[in-house]
């Protein structure tokens, strides 16, 4: 993280001996996000990272903004793409303000995506998918396989059917990663890495509610609020009742990191695909990724994971193939039994939660930022936000929804993603 180590130093490893006004367990992207919300709020907060901030799930995410691709049939489905269109909106204020209080660019690829089909079955799917997002009212081009080639020459001849959705974009999430480690930093939040938690602290009169955090060096850190935003990890976080509990779930992901040493230019759109994408950088990067495998917590490497996604990446864009491997990497999405986010207060008061935002954490951190710290700023018991337009936002990814699967403690069973996601 380029930038922050001598501040970052200054701060990591304090004796965490003074009582937090919002405590934050989590340095990711959707944690440092509302950490630097929050303090640009005057609260004073302190982040609470298991290993380094910003070098989890954030680090591996290829930063696809893309809300009507990732969009799925079914209720859950409708009340995410709310969320992602919301938060798509969000992003070019929410880079450019983190730029400017970072003192670092941050470019948005602002380019669009295209989805692709290899042969008749994906070109039918890709019909269906096209019929699905028109009648929800989005922006959705369907173009010839001649089409297709103008606007990106670099794909195959073979190529059966794309279609084009010019809204959806993407963002390198280690650059936001680094701005935001660095506003957090200037903005006097308290950073601790290497710091994981254990359990959260209840206690209180007039019922329990969550009084702060213990460590697993055993060290207590006491807090007013404490913002759960722990990805994957939150559900190993110990102390909550089990009706009180939000289910979320490791989904293990492997992806590339390729150079083209010709520079950039093979490709300008984000590429979906059955399997995978391609994301290109304005450096002459990519990203290909990403597959999707119900493995709990192993972060290895396979090679069959790593053939797919390049063979897969071949047969539509060929000169993939002319590039250099610079990095293999192993993420964990964290899922929930519906694949949205639980974002708001639980059962316990003085605890909002943040997490299981599955594919869509890059993508929802804007908004996410927005809303937690609205029920921080509101002070209540229950960590209300203000204001009834967040009303139908809120319900969506309401934690309560789970507590029924809470309290069995049933592992939620995978879905299978949309094609071409």
């Amino acid at each position: 993280m380029g930038g922050t180590g001598t501040a970052a130093a200054s701060i990591i490893g304090m004796a965490a001996d003074q009582r937090a006004e919002v405590l934050i367990v989590g340095g990711g992207i959707v944690g440092m996000a509302i950490a630097w919300r929050a303090r640009q709020r005057g609260m004073s907060v302190t982040v609470l990272e298991r290993d380094r901030a910003g070098q989890g799930t954030s680090r591996v995410a290829a930063g696809m903004l893309a809300p009507v691709v990732e969009v799925e049939f079914g209720r859950a489905g409708r009340r995410l793409l709310e969320l992602g269109m919301r938060s798509a909106r969000m992003w070019p204020a929410f880079a450019s303000d983190l730029a400017s209080c970072a003192d670092a660019p941050l470019e948005l690829m602002r380019t669009g995506t295209l989805l692709l089909a290899r042969d008749e079955d994906d070109a039918r799917e890709l019909e269906r998918q096209l019929a699905f997002r028109e009648s929800l009212g989005l922006t959705v081009r369907r173009l010839l396989p001649s089409e297709a080639r103008d606007r990106e020459p670099a794909l195959a001849p073979a190529l059966r059917l794309a279609l084009e959705v010019p809204d959806d974009h993407s963002v390198d999430p280690r650059s936001v990663l680094a701005a935001l480690t660095r506003a957090c930093i200037a903005a006097g939040v308290q950073l601790r890495e290497h710091a994981p938690v254990a359990r959260l602290e209840l206690g209180g009169a007039g019922g329990p509610h969550v009084t702060g955090v213990t460590l697993e060096s055993g060290e207590r850190v006491a807090a007013e609020r404490v913002v759960l935003a722990a990805g994957p990890w939150s559900e190993r976080i110990g102390g909550l009742p089990a009706h009180a509990r939000v289910p979320v779930r490791p989904v293990k992901g492997q992806i590339l990191r390729l150079r083209d040493p010709a520079g950039p230019g093979l490709l300008r759109r984000v590429v979906r695909f059955r399997g995978g994408y391609v994301v290109p950088r304005a450096d002459g990067r990519y990203v290909l990724g990403a597959t999707v495998e119900e493995r709990g917590f192993a972060l290895s490497p396979t090679a069959g994971g790593v053939y797919e996604l390049l063979r897969d990446a071949h047969d539509l864009v060929p000169g993939i193939s002319e590039m250099e491997i610079e990095e293999l990497s192993v993420g964990l999405r964290p899922g929930t039994p519906d694949n949205a986010p639980a974002i708001g207060p639980g059962a316990v008061p003085g605890l909002v939660w943040a997490t299981g935002h599955y594919r869509n954490g890059i993508l929802l951190a804007p908004l996410t930022a927005e809303l937690v710290t609205g029920m921080l700023a509101g002070g209540d018991a229950a960590g209300t936000a203000a204001g009834d337009a967040e009303e139908s936002v809120l319900s969506a990814c309401a934690p309560g929804r789970f507590a029924a699967a809470s309290e069995h403690l049933e592992r939620p069973a995978s879905r299978s993603p949309v094609v071409a996601v």
